[in-house]
């Protein structure tokens, strides 16, 4: 199904340029990628994909044309053993262990085509204004918007390993038309060596929340419209914003996506229903994965035709009889200048004065104190929702999903690791 997929888009598209790896230089058009793939020897019943290079697309092809399934993995990232798979999928993810252990996500190909299938309506993918390559391919945000695009769309992919500013100022220079999928940590580091460019005519931003202070500074600066983008390995795309004016809020998801069906379970949590969502989870099943149907455990607010996440089920902070959302803190200490990444949880309070107390690690400028941060709270916050612990670290978000995992740090704050 996909390889025929993929054929039917080579046999469109033959002569046209497909895959460009700007590490050496060399270019492939859909014609050449196809015989690439048909020349290559058929692999073991698993494939594992890796890296930002052509060899990864090429593993991708191998596997579809010999009908073997596929699990991309990170550079360097040890394949896990796989045995009994289920049967009638094509594609293994691993999630990024945000809320826990990483878990194995099982998916159809019909799966995988209605995501790519409702990204590309969603978003207006063209193929003149090319994919440009910088985050990782193997997780569920690259796969879909990058290389499924290029197999299943005829969108060009442009393959580029370095994150520097230097490295993209180049490629907004060499191409006057991109996509630009990436993640807020990045946006942040380009916006502050100041090259967005023209050039990024899509510039998408998701695998962690996108600030409006950030949205906005581009905006201003750039006149480049972040589009804030939401999604779950479980499901793919959930959200995305396609208004011409940045966001007036954090919570601001954007509109669900063409094709996804969206509901609240008696705690508001979301429910995503539609035909891009997994098979199952493996190799333990759970029935918040199954038919369909993904239970997230996203708070959310529908309000008109968009969706606000109001943070997640039970990470809310007990303090004293009143109930606290992290995140809630974090949009606040995100609108200072001098801080870039941070987040916030809550432990347990020796002093049993309170259920538990807040914890804030903070990445930002060399310098920053946190008494000043504290007073620039004061203006928005009342006093009790101050943190009562900080910790001031290089970064926070990992740096290949740009996810920050609320779970991890508190378990490294109370392992006594920060």
């Amino acid at each position: 199904m996909l390889y025929a997929a993929w054929k039917e888009i080579a046999r469109s598209h033959g002569g046209q340029l497909a895959l460009t790896d700007l590490s050496c230089g060399r270019q492939w058009t859909f014609r050449e990628l196809e015989a690439e793939a048909e020349k290559l020897p058929a692999p073991e019943p698993v494939v594992f994909p890796s890296g930002i290079r052509p060899e990864f697309i090429f593993d991708v092809l191998r596997a579809w044309h010999h009908g073997r399934m596929v699990c991309p993995l990170d550079a360097g990232q040890v394949a896990p053993p796989l045995q009994n798979l289920p049967e009638g999928c094509a594609h293994l993810k691993t999630t990024s262990g945000s809320l826990g252990a990483p878990q194995i996500i099982a998916f159809t190909a019909a799966q995988l085509q209605a995501d790519a299938a409702n990204i590309a309506a969603a978003m207006g993918l063209r193929r003149d204004w090319p994919n440009l390559a910088v985050i990782s391919l193997a997780h569920s945000y690259g796969f879909s918007n990058l290389v499924l695009p290029l197999l299943c769309h005829g969108v060009p992919l442009i393959l580029l390993p370095s994150r520097l500013p230097e490295a993209i100022r180049d490629a907004c220079a060499r191409f006057p038309n991109l996509t630009l999928p990436a993640v807020p940590a990045l946006w942040r580091i380009w916006h502050e060596a100041g090259v967005i460019s023209p050039a990024i005519r899509l510039a998408i931003s998701a695998g962690a929340p996108l600030s409006v202070a950030l949205e906005d500074a581009v905006f201003q600066r750039s006149q480049i419209k972040l589009r804030n983008f939401y999604g779950a390995s479980e499901c793919g795309g959930i959200c995305y914003d396609a208004s011409p004016a940045p966001r007036r809020c954090d919570e601001d998801a954007g509109e669900p996506l063409p094709n996804v069906k969206l509901e609240r379970d008696h705690e508001g949590c979301l429910i995503v229903c539609g035909a891009a969502v997994g098979q199952t989870y493996w190799p333990d099943a759970s029935p918040a994965l199954s038919k369909g149907r993904f239970q997230t455990s996203d708070r959310a607010e529908f309000q008109e035709a968009r969706i606000f996440l109001k943070g997640r089920r039970g990470e809310v902070i007990h303090l004293a009889g009143q109930k606290v959302a992290p995140e809630s803190i974090e949009q606040v200490i995100l609108r200072h200048p001098e801080v870039r990444e941070c987040v916030v949880f809550g432990v347990p309070d020796p002093g049993a004065v309170r259920n538990e107390a807040i914890v804030a690690c903070i990445a930002g400028q060399a310098g920053l104190q946190a008494d000043a941060l504290k007073q620039f709270l004061l203006r928005s916050l009342p006093a009790w929702q101050l943190p009562r612990h900080w910790r001031f670290l290089p970064s926070l978000s990992d740096s290949e999903r740009g996810k920050i995992s609320r779970a991890k740090w508190r378990e490294r704050f109370l392992a006594g690791q920060l």
